[in-house]
């Protein structure tokens, strides 16, 4: 199965939007779930993307709370808040997963966020959804939340441009391969990141056998953006993306 993140840049119409990326070949979308970034419709989202074919891997949670979460006043509340009103939405929408950030290490954890992360990993079993914990510069972060949450619901999203261009030396996989709930792939050169697969620095026959080796079974999912193909047509920055997608299903299987 090939997904790939439903908002990837250019202004279009939402259904139309669907429709191209299900015409390019692609399975599935990530969906970014908020009203920020132009999407205030959000909600009808789900019953769109199901009428244009597609399945829903999951929804990507609002980033603009992730530095509250530790947080003891009323930006706290709100964001856990926020975290379990996405739990009951996927619960709704019938979405298995759900990708949070965290925030990055210049905002240690604290003991009211563990509470709080315990909190909506119970939730989450109570409601038999995934919550998949991203990479970013957040390593001591995440390791602390995923050492100290024994939960089947609560897991990792492998974002793959995040870890070579952060952790590089960090054998994300290896360390958190059992609780491996969804990927991000993307390519990045420098500081560009959110490249299509193919088009950075990222070794992809040697990443992809990591990812092999976790025994992870879920779709390749592309987490690219057009900023850098401002060339490229809707449909040529697509029909590129699911190109890439495939090559590097290929390589999942290879054994190198």
């Amino acid at each position: 199965m090939i997904t790939i993140y439903d908002w990837f840049g250019y202004e279009l119409p939402i259904k139309e939007r669907y429709r191209m990326i299900k015409e390019a070949g692609f399975d599935g979308v990530l969906l970014w779930w908020s009203e920020y970034l132009g999407r205030n419709d959000y909600r009808s989202g789900p019953q769109i993307v199901r009428e244009a074919g597609l399945d829903i891997e999951n929804i990507h949670t609002p980033f603009q709370v992730q530095d509250n979460i530790w947080l003891d006043n009323l930006d706290g509340e709100a964001s856990i808040n926020c975290y379990l009103q996405c739990l009951k939405d996927c619960t709704e929408f019938e979405i298995p997963t759900m990708v949070v950030h965290l925030p990055d290490d210049d905002k240690p954890y604290n003991s009211l966020g563990l509470y709080r992360i315990k909190k909506i990993a119970e939730k989450a079993e109570q409601l038999g959804v995934n919550v998949a914990l991203e990479n970013l510069r957040n390593f001591t972060n995440l390791s602390y939340m995923l050492e100290q949450v024994d939960s089947e619901r609560l897991g990792f999203c492998y974002d793959c441009c995040h870890h070579y261009h952060y952790y590089p030396s960090y054998d994300l996989l290896s360390m958190y391969s059992s609780r491996l709930m969804a990927l991000h792939l993307h390519d990045y050169n420098g500081n560009t990141i959110h490249q299509l697969p193919f088009d950075g620095t990222i070794d992809w026959p040697v990443a992809m056998k990591k990812i092999a080796e976790t025994g992870y079974s879920g779709p390749t999912a592309i987490e690219a953006m057009n900023w850098s193909y401002k060339d490229l047509s809707i449909e040529e920055f697509l029909q590129k993306a699911y190109v890439q997608a495939k090559k590097l299903e290929a390589l999942k299987l290879y054994k190198l």
